[in-house]
């Protein structure tokens, strides 16, 4: 299979990784949700570096490695994900999908802000088109034949909070990777080929101890154990686990190693567009031709960051 063939499968998984979290958001909570997907997402982890490794953790870390990743996963799973899944509760998972096309820029500006990375102007063009797709799909007519913005803005600030969750958490955990590799000696190859792996396990444990908290400090324990016995729920949740951040995560680096980086990510990033129709076929949810633009637009200026 070609680097581009793969790019696409990803970009796949992580639609129906979207579909999947949100049934999964709406029948268990949130909050519940988050948990079994951090506990699901250490333990699966923990099972392919036991097996590549030999130990179920991260090894030759140091306290520089914890502290970036813990950071990026704060960012990244407890800030990002409570919003993303919160959003696809409140405005569903294609217009979830679409703010997430905000991590470009996001990512860009925490790079520039962080380390001192140039903003090109194909950077700040893929802004203004990105946010301009986003714009073109959130707006329509109202009953006076008035131009209007159709969602909540509880959504919109969900969304918005989701890109920035995203965005932050890939330069923070691009922090991490620069001091993870210089802490591996060059004969752990294995530990090496397995970095990004032990970094997202990092940063779920992360978001385990603050959902877990969370979750201890709404009295909702009774809902996460009763989670386990909603078997349509349950199932959901498992499927957004495995095509997210265990299949989704390992194809998208390999991906990334057989073809050029930019395309990769260009076709990966396709998801806003591609969950359309299987939004419409699962939820029922009529999908207009200006949300079609908008989408395609807004993966356009995302794509933009990758040239």
């Amino acid at each position: 299979m070609s680097g581009e063939l793969l790019s696409l499968l990803v970009a796949v998984m992580w639609t129906f990784t979207a579909i999947f979290a949100e049934i999964a958001s709406k029948r268990m909570g949130t909050l519940v949700l988050n948990v079994w997907r951090m506990i699901l997402t250490i333990v699966l982890l923990g099972l392919l570096l036991w097996v590549m490794c030999g130990k179920p953790w991260p090894q030759h870390t140091t306290p520089e490695v914890w502290k970036w990743f813990l950071a990026s996963g704060f960012m990244g799973f407890v800030l990002g994900d409570y919003c993303l899944f919160n959003a696809y509760v409140v405005i569903g998972s294609r217009y979830a999908q679409l703010f997430m096309t905000l991590g470009c820029p996001f990512a860009a500006i925490t790079a520039w802000l962080l380390m001192g990375e140039t903003m090109t102007s194909l950077g700040l063009l893929g802004m203004m088109v990105t946010l301009t797709g986003i714009g073109i799909s959130i707006m329509g007519k109202d009953d006076t034949g008035s131009r209007r913005v159709t969602l909540p803005l509880r959504g919109i600030l969900l969304g918005i909070g989701a890109g920035l969750g995203q965005g932050v958490g890939i330069v923070l955990s691009k922090q991490g990777m620069l001091h993870y590799t210089a802490a591996v000696p060059s004969e752990a190859t294995d530990v090496a080929s397995m970095m990004p792996f032990a970094g997202t396990q990092i940063r779920a444990v992360m978001g385990l101890l603050a959902f877990g908290f969370s979750l201890l400090m709404a009295r909702k324990l009774g809902n996460f154990f009763r989670a386990a016995t909603d078997l349509k729920g349950a199932a959901a949740a498992m499927g957004a686990v495995l095509l997210g951040p265990f299949f989704g995560v390992s194809f998208s680096l390999l991906a990334v190693s057989m073809t050029n980086t930019g395309v990769a990510q260009t076709l990966m990033s396709l998801t806003p567009v591609l969950i359309l129709w299987p939004s419409r076929q699962i939820f029922g949810k009529k999908v207009s031709m200006q949300e079609v633009v908008g989408a395609i637009i807004a993966v356009t200026g995302a794509s933009l960051f990758f040239i």
